[in-house]
């Protein structure tokens, strides 16, 4: 007897993606795509309506993001395979998707087969990371645990640290108002929360850590960049 294809809600605000997904999904045969969504909110509608298998989901999205989602969606349906497909770094986000409750994280720059490989594995009850990350993931959250420490950047909101990330990337106020469909006032609300929390003394060494941060993906670095 056939086995049924697992059924997949797929979240991304970019609908080349999205039809880039839907062929990855539909093509592996083990999965379906039930439905579509491009923000946070159609995205809980969807699966109050359609309860799928599994849930696809990016981080950067118009209003609320990705790790906020995964964290609603949880409230709602617990046991609820969540995957992150995201152009963001593992460095810098996976750790923090893993603790919002995703099963798994995966880059969108990945093979067709790696993101094939990443739903089976979650869609078996299993943590999905990638070889070349899992080790250090696994070890920063041990020395964490064992530490009583954890990242400096923990005590940043999800917005936040996506703003300090585009920071690092080396975008203006108006650059990640634009990127993150954002007001300028709003980004240089994050901004300030950002220098206040991680006791930075000016802008200009915040944005120097910030870019440290992004191309080391060591969140270690800000000890160092507030000296």
């Amino acid at each position: 007897m056939p086995t049924v294809p697992k059924r997949v809600l797929l979240v991304d605000d970019h609908p080349t993606f999205r039809q880039g997904l839907h062929f990855i999904v539909s093509k592996s045969g083990e999965f379906e795509v039930c439905g579509e969504a491009d923000n946070v909110s159609a995205a809980i509608l969807q699966c109050r309506l359609l309860k799928p298998d599994m849930v696809l989901v990016d981080i950067s999205m118009p209003g609320l993001n990705g790790i906020e989602l995964i964290k609603m969606i949880l409230a709602e349906m617990p046991a609820m395979p969540i995957l992150v497909v995201s152009m963001h770094e593992e460095a810098l986000y996976a750790l923090r998707a893993l603790k919002a409750g995703a099963k798994g994280y995966v880059m969108k720059t990945e093979t067709m087969s790696s993101i094939a490989s990443a739903m089976r594995c979650i869609a078996d009850g299993k943590i999905y990371v990638s070889p070349t990350f899992g080790e250090r993931l696994i070890f920063k959250a041990i020395t964490a645990i064992h530490e009583g420490m954890g990242s400096p950047m923990d005590v940043l909101s999800d917005r936040e640290l996506e703003v300090l990330e585009k920071l690092g990337k080396g975008l203006n106020t108006r650059e990640i108002a634009d990127n993150l469909r954002l007001s300028p006032k709003t980004v240089e609300t994050h901004r300030a929360h950002i220098k206040e929390k991680l006791k930075f003394k000016d802008a200009t060494t915040m944005v120097r850590f910030a870019v440290d941060w992004v191309t080391s993906g060591q969140s270690d670095a800000a000890a160092s960049a507030r000296s």
